[in-house]
Formats: C-alpha cells, sequence, structure tokens
C-alpha cells in the first residue's frame, strides 16, 4: 500500500489491524490499572455513544434496505464517530468542561478495538455499508497471485452487492482508451 496503490492486501490488512492491537493492548492494560479510579457510569456512556450514533442507525438502514445502497449519510456518521480525531476533540472538550479522567480510556479502547479486533476502519461510499467481498477486489488480489480473504459475516457465502457499480475510469492522455480485454490481458 502506497499513494499511488491505496489498498491493502489481506497480508497487509492483516499487519495493520495488529498495530491498533498494540493500541487496545494498552487501552486495555490502563483500563485494569486504573479499574478503581474510573468513574463507570461515564466510561460505559462514552463507549457506547460511537456506536449510538455511529454505526446503529446505518447498521438499520443496511439491514432494512435488502443489500441497495443506503444515504451517504450513514457513512459519513460512521466516519465522523469512529476517527481519532473526534474522539480526541471529545475527549479534550471532556478535559476542560469535566476534568482529565480514566474513564476517556474507553475512547481508544473502542477505535482500537474496532479496527485490531473486528478489522473495521474507516467505510468508502462506493462500498456497501457492511462488510461484502467485491468481485473487483478479489480479481486484483487474482492478478497479484495473493488468496482471497474468507467471507465477512456470518454468512457462508457473499451476498450479492445491489446497487454497488464500478465507477467507468476514464482514459488518460497518456493511456489511450483500450479495450477492457486488451487492459486486463495486459496486467497479467
Amino acid at each position: 500500500m502506497d499513494q499511488a496503490n491505496p489498498f491493502e492486501t489481506p497480508k497487509t490488512y492483516q499487519i495493520h489491524r495488529a498495530e491498533y492491537l498494540v493500541g487496545f493492548a494498552v487501552a486495555t492494560g490502563l483500563l485494569i490499572a486504573h479499574y478503581d479510579e474510573i468513574r463507570w457510569l461515564p466510561a460505559i456512556g462514552l463507549f457506547l455513544y460511537i456506536d449510538l450514533i455511529g454505526y446503529i442507525p446505518g447498521a438499520i438502514a443496511f439491514k432494512r434496505s435488502g443489500g441497495r445502497p443506503i444515504a451517504k449519510t450513514y457513512y459519513v456518521l460512521y466516519n465522523v464517530m469512529h476517527s481519532l480525531i473526534t474522539q480526541a476533540v471529545v475527549a479534550a472538550l471532556w478535559c476542560w468542561l469535566v476534568k482529565p479522567e480514566w474513564a476517556l480510556l474507553v475512547l481508544p479502547f473502542h477505535l482500537f478495538g474496532d479496527r485490531g479486533l473486528f478489522g473495521n476502519f474507516m467505510k468508502s461510499f462506493a462500498l456497501p455499508f457492511e462488510p461484502v467481498r467485491q468481485p473487483g477486489y478479489l480479481r486484483l488480489l487474482d492478478d497479484l497471485g495473493l488468496p482471497h480473504p474468507k467471507a465477512a459475516g456470518h454468512a457462508v457465502t457473499d451476498p450479492v452487492p445491489v446497487g454497488h457499480r464500478p465507477a467507468a475510469a476514464a482514459p488518460t492522455a497518456a493511456e489511450p482508451a483500450a479495450p477492457a480485454a486488451a487492459r486486463h490481458e495486459a496486467l497479467r
């Protein structure tokens, strides 16, 4: 993964998740070490509000949609609420308006857990709200000679994404338009 190829292979994705697992382990260790100093009611509220605003509404809308695209508002809510930047601002405001306290550790605990344990990162408008393996990504892995990751979720097979059509790339001056088969053959 780099600036010109902003995608992850299954292995780089595992490494990326492992980095967040380190943060999750540190947050967990600090929560355990300061267990008696944590105000648990605010901690539970801080932990839950991220998903109550940022995930649950989108998950309900996606479930009701039958796999069709849902409003981009749900993606924005998810990405804003699951942003380390947003939660750093929330923590700073909490410290200023309430007080610095160990209960704030649930913010990185939640985000690092989502990313490290569950593999949930920011959501793209171009993909279904819930994880569904995309045929284009699987073809990319084939072109790179890499194995496919296992299906996400609880289903034995992935549902077919409905209404999520890939954008047609416009040819650039450096790359004249070519038939799809010729371009595909050139990638081999």
